[in-house]
């Protein structure tokens, strides 16, 4: 399996943490060396794991912002 690898340009905000640590997070992430794009997803303390998350492009994610309204 290919290896991914990833940036964290800019963490936005922590949504949650569960009681082993473990927090979603809205953050603007390079996912191999591209432009950054918005990112939800379960991070491991220190981000040495992640879980499934969803990315979004900036116009995805102010079509859900005016969805959220």
């Amino acid at each position: 399996m290919a290896e991914i690898k990833f940036e964290i340009t800019e963490q936005i905000a922590v949504l949650s943490e569960s009681p082993k640590g473990w927090t979603k997070e809205l953050n603007l992430i390079s996912w191999n060396g591209r432009e950054p794009k918005y990112d939800i997803r379960d991070w491991a303390p220190n981000h040495e794991k992640m879980g499934k998350g969803v990315t979004l492009s900036e116009a995805e994610l102010e079509k859900l912002k005016d969805a959220l309204k």
